[in-house]
């Protein structure tokens, strides 16, 4: 029995409910102790919300938590990315806990950067996002004061994509080591970062394949994809493994000067972006950087008629609209369309004259 009484100290309830026991005495009659086994039931079955307390976390330490995390598992151009924001969101609220700061200080942030433009203030808005959510996730913060803020519209317009000619002329004005690098660029459509990455063991002369990492993969984990080698990679590949240092593991790398060490150090590029613009200017082309070989790579390959599925693996895509933004091209399908609509239309202006005429006559 879960009710029952004992001489002299009056009645109780005692039961167990999922493994554990629930107990309490000492009322004076029966209906009492059952009244109160009912209502412990009760709360058992529908238990209140446990309101948590604030933790005072500081905005500072928050960030650099995060910044720690997204160094650990993303790729260092993303990493660099919140870095730069972080410096900004720390000058604004680094000496307030994460409690204090509230939506509308954020809103009025945000609103501030959209002058600069929506999509600074877009990639703000994220970014701030996955820092609050990351503290929810770390059980370090209990809300997101970042939400019900809505993204700002953006003016989207049409990638300016370099043309097969115009990279030509770029990797033409550059001297044989950037041209390598350029080529590898090109003839896998890889991203910067993959191409940095690169060390001899990825590369297969003999069966003529390439191996890419990337950590554009949900949970920053470093995937791997093979891309079969063009034949003017493979000869660029061959020539470099014949010549290479054989104490250099990568496939691209330079002498430097590290600041943090205080001396030159040899190592793989982390970005090489300032040179592009030299190159463009010495071409006589549009100044583009290195993401655009991608698209254009992309662009040749839809044109071509190559389903997406096979465009998306080549790219190292987890989503298919990613790879749509990628496809500039016009395909025959658009063509046919509109020269089909061009048809209708002059049929449809004819047949209105034509009937427009007989009418008259009558």
């Amino acid at each position: 029995m879960s009710v029952y009484s004992k001489k002299g100290k009056g009645w109780r309830y005692d039961f167990t409910l999922k493994g554990a026991r629930y107990t309490e005495a000492w009322f004076r009659t029966k209906t009492e102790a059952k009244q109160a086994e009912a209502e412990k039931r009760k709360e058992l079955k529908n238990p209140k919300p446990v309101k948590k307390e604030p933790i005072d976390i500081t905005f500072l330490d928050l960030v650099n938590l995060r910044l720690d995390e997204v160094k650990e598992y993303n790729s260092n151009s993303h990493y660099t990315s919140y870095l730069y924001m972080a410096r900004r969101w720390v000058h604004l609220w680094g000496h307030l806990t994460v409690d204090q700061i509230t939506n509308e200080m954020l809103q009025k942030h945000l609103s501030g950067r959209c002058k600069v433009s929506p999509y600074t203030a877009n990639q703000d808005l994220k970014y701030l996002r996955a820092v609050f959510n990351f503290g929810i996730n770390q059980n370090l913060i209990n809300s997101n004061p970042t939400k019900g803020i809505k993204f700002f519209p953006v003016e989207k317009k049409v990638k300016d994509v370099p043309s097969s000619e115009d990279i030509d002329k770029v990797i033409s004005a550059a001297d044989p080591d950037t041209q390598d690098y350029l080529w590898t660029i090109r003839e896998t459509m890889g991203r910067v970062s993959e191409i940095n990455r690169l060390l001899w063991e990825d590369i297969n002369i003999d069966k003529k394949y390439i191996i890419l990492y990337t950590r554009k993969k949900k949970g920053g984990h470093l995937t791997p994809r093979k891309i079969p080698m063009t034949n003017k990679l493979y000869f660029i590949m061959k020539k470099r493994y014949e010549r290479r240092d054989t104490e250099k593991p990568w496939v691209f790398w330079h002498r430097y000067w590290s600041k943090k060490k205080g001396e030159f150090c040899v190592g793989p590029y982390h970005d090489r972006k300032k040179f592009m613009k030299t190159l463009c200017i010495k071409a006589g082309v549009s100044y583009f950087r290195f993401h655009p070989i991608r698209h254009a790579g992309a662009s040749i390959l839809d044109a071509n008629n190559f389903p997406i599925g096979v465009i998306q693996r080549i790219l190292g895509h987890e989503n298919r609209k990613t790879t749509e933004i990628y496809l500039h091209s016009i395909g025959d399908m658009e063509k046919d369309a509109m020269a089909a609509f061009e048809l209708a239309r002059e049929k449809s202006h004819t047949d209105s004259h034509t009937a427009s005429a007989k009418k008259k006559e009558g």
